[in-house]
């Protein structure tokens, strides 16, 4: 029983030591990129459609093999027959046939090997469909976990400007003690203190919601997730890309959007070469080999079964030859249906480059204005900062209110807001083009 017992313990503990560990992981940027790929639902369902675009494929290489096929039948005939006028008889007939045959296309218009053709593009296209997407999650994941370092820094500057408030009312009560400020400042300070107690219960708040978008976007339970801190550090203008061009040229050479839409070009005019096999005649050709018995009991000359089936031995050659003619316009209109999605397709592929572009262009204009706006909240933290501390300082020796010192506090935070809120804007958008010239986006 104490073996038990101690068994018992020992499994409890492995079980509390296991269950710590899993709340104290840190998901890294790398690992939460990984699982989304491994996990997401869509890519679930895309790798089932390459799947059945494979069997699609073997069956389409199927098409050129002969179908062969064998039959057994049995007829059972009872009851009174004529076999003279005015003569009947109770009869009962016993017919057994047993057959093979094979039958295999010979020519139909190129159609079988078009449609080969194209379930390899359709395969090829799923490919690339999933990569396009994997590209998009990717994408997402690293723009769920900036926003968690970004609330996880806002939070952090709350809680700096909480102890800082915390301090300041204890000074404020201290001056007022020995009479070099009114008491009536001792209220001013508290009332700032709740205001940062609340702004940090916010940015708490802010930080646990980017946590539980960047939990639900991996599909992972949101209790006890978190994620390693990167120090993004100050981004320099080295992020930058000087000129859009290579990156539009490069998208338009690598990006999957733009092979998918080359791919679907190409499947349209399989299309139209799939529809013009209506207008050729098609040749097939058609081979049996079968025999047959027959049993009565009228007659009691009949040779046995497997004697009869030996001897009705026959083999049976057929070669078919189909010429159309006239197919009252199915052929002529499905040609032309195909080739308005061959022009739809080619018009798809314009419309994904201007998209691309339109976005690629738009993302460069955005990472150059966030640099900008980055470069002037550094600039514009600084003088707030030096400004903040002569407030102090005034604030200290009575030249300054309380009030003026919490309005130059005001503009200090918010010049820090603000430079957090360019920072990570820039490193984002540095990570779209990034995103778009092919680059890691974990690096």
């Amino acid at each position: 029983m104490k073996k038990v017992l101690k068994e018992i313990i020992v499994l409890g503990f492995c079980f509390v030591g296991i269950l710590s560990f899993s709340q104290e992981k840190k998901w890294t940027l790398q690992e939460c990129v990984n699982y989304g790929l491994e996990n997401n639902i869509t890519v679930a369902l895309n790798e089932n459609t390459i799947s059945l675009n494979e069997q699609d494929v073997v069956e389409a290489k199927g098409q050129f093999l002969p179908s062969v096929g064998g039959n057994i039948r049995h007829n059972l005939s009872i009851g009174n027959r004529e076999l003279f006028p005015g003569q009947f008889v109770d009869r009962t007939d016993n017919s057994t046939s047993v057959g093979v045959s094979a039958n295999q296309t010979l020519f139909n218009g190129f159609r079988l090997t078009n449609l080969y053709k194209q379930s390899q593009l359709n395969l090829e296209t799923s490919k690339l469909e999933l990569s396009r997407i994997k590209d998009d999650i990717s994408l997402n994941v690293v723009n769920a976990y900036l926003n968690v370092l970004f609330n996880k820094e806002r939070l952090e500057i709350a809680k700096a400007q909480y102890e800082f408030s915390k301090k300041q009312v204890e000074q404020v009560k201290a001056l007022v003690d020995a009479g070099t400020q009114p008491k009536v400042n001792i209220y001013d300070a508290e009332a700032t203190f709740s205001t940062d107690e609340q702004s940090v219960t916010i940015a708490q708040n802010n930080y646990n919601l980017a946590l539980l978008t960047l939990s639900q976007l991996l599909q992972l339970p949101f209790e006890g997730f978190d994620v390693e801190i990167i120090d993004i550090g100050s981004p320099s203008q080295t992020l930058l890309y000087n000129d859009v061009s290579p990156i539009i040229s490069h998208a338009f050479t690598n990006r999957n959007e733009i092979k998918v839409a080359e791919k679907r070009i190409e499947n349209a005019a399989l299309g139209t070469e799939i529809s013009k096999s209506g207008y050729y005649p098609s040749l097939t050709f058609n081979y049996g080999f079968g025999s047959n018995a027959f049993f009565t009991n009228v007659l009691d000359t009949e040779a046995d079964f497997f004697s009869q089936l030996n001897n009705q031995k026959a083999h049976a050659f057929t070669l078919n030859l189909g010429i159309p003619i006239f197919s009252r316009y199915q052929n002529k209109t499905a040609v032309a249906r195909s080739r308005i999605q061959e022009e739809n397709s080619k018009l798809g592929l314009e419309q994904a480059k201007l998209d691309l572009e339109a976005n690629i262009q738009r993302a460069f204009t955005d990472a150059q204005a966030a640099f900008r706006a980055f470069v002037a909240a550094e600039k514009s933290l600084k003088s707030q900062k030096i400004a903040f501390e002569n407030a102090q300082e005034r604030f200290n020796i009575g030249v300054m209110n309380s009030f003026q010192l919490e309005e130059s506090r005001v503009r200090y935070v918010n010049a820090e807001s603000s430079l957090i809120n360019a920072k990570y804007d820039f490193v984002f958008k540095t990570k779209v083009l990034d995103f778009y010239m092919g680059k890691s986006l974990t690096n």
